[in-house]
């Protein structure tokens, strides 16, 4: 127990009581201007750097802390950026094998999808090779998070629970994955949930971006100078509704749309394009 009243005093970490009787080492005191918290009682060990505050300003530091852990990242973190930038384009490696195993059409070098060869995965303690999806703003390409997919050659993901994540704490709402750039969009433009399925719909409408997830697949904007939409619907009421949502939004603007879809129920474009293989 800290006596606030005792200016130097035992430490209740270590225990030391000082050198030579001296009345202990830990002070404590109100700190001066210029410091956290000015005025407010603190107290710190000189030998084992034991902090502590009284109730009300630990309640404070304790809020502050929830909050910072809590807050959303509206645009991609200075974390994410340094994840980026050690993902490198061209595809090439297992994340390369991957996609040409499920059948895939590998994406222009200047998209927005990277390949890492060993990207930690925290939830299992690994690391491994991932496919790395930047996800910019549909309309302004602003940097928002990144989706990441732990890979195997053989097309099938990695062994471990939750192969795909995206990074925690950031926006998705609005963002897709620019799987071609902008300066490939004229005309048209496709679109699908996941970035495998927008790849196996290369094989027949290009360019094409990855919305990730049904939600942002109904909500996809109206975008300026794109006057046909082709979607490419999973095959599940979730992706149908998600599929519908969308195109109706872009009839109303006054462009072409058309859904593909795979014809089996549960499936979606890339099942189709490795059973035709």
């Amino acid at each position: 127990m800290i006596n606030w009243k005792e200016r130097r005093q035992p430490c209740p970490q270590c225990g030391r009581e000082g050198e030579k009787g001296s009345r202990g080492t830990l002070s404590a005191g109100a700190m001066p201007a210029g410091t956290k918290y000015p005025g407010r009682l603190h107290a710190h060990c000189h030998r084992c750097g034991f902090n502590a505050w009284p109730d009300d300003v630990q309640a404070e530091l304790d809020a502050k802390a929830v909050h910072e852990q809590e807050k959303r990242h509206e645009r991609l973190s200075p974390f994410g950026h340094k994840l980026l930038r050690q993902c490198t384009r061209p595809l090439v490696g297992t994340a390369r094998a991957y996609l040409q195993a499920r059948e895939c059409v590998l994406p222009p070098d200047d998209g927005d999808l990277y390949c890492h060869s060993a990207l930690p995965h925290k939830p299992s303690g690994t690391v491994a090779p991932a496919l790395v999806a930047l996800v910019t703003d549909a309309v302004t390409g602003e940097p928002l998070t990144l989706h990441r997919t732990w890979v195997r050659s053989d097309g099938t993901k990695a062994p471990f629970e939750r192969p795909r994540m995206l990074l925690p704490r950031h926006r998705k709402a609005g963002g897709a994955v620019r799987l071609w750039p902008d300066e490939a969009v004229s005309h048209g433009l496709a679109i699908a949930e996941g970035v495998e399925t927008a790849l196996s719909l290369a094989h027949a409408f290009a360019p094409v971006w990855a919305c990730l997830d049904a939600q942002n697949l109904a909500a996809f904007p109206v975008l300026g100078g794109i006057e046909c939409l082709t979607i490419a619907a999973d095959n599940d009421e979730a992706g149908r509704d998600a599929a519908d949502a969308c195109a109706r939004r872009w009839h109303a603007a006054g462009r072409e749309v058309r859904i593909v879809m795979a014809p089996e129920a549960g499936a979606d474009l890339n099942d189709l394009a490795r059973e035709a293989a």
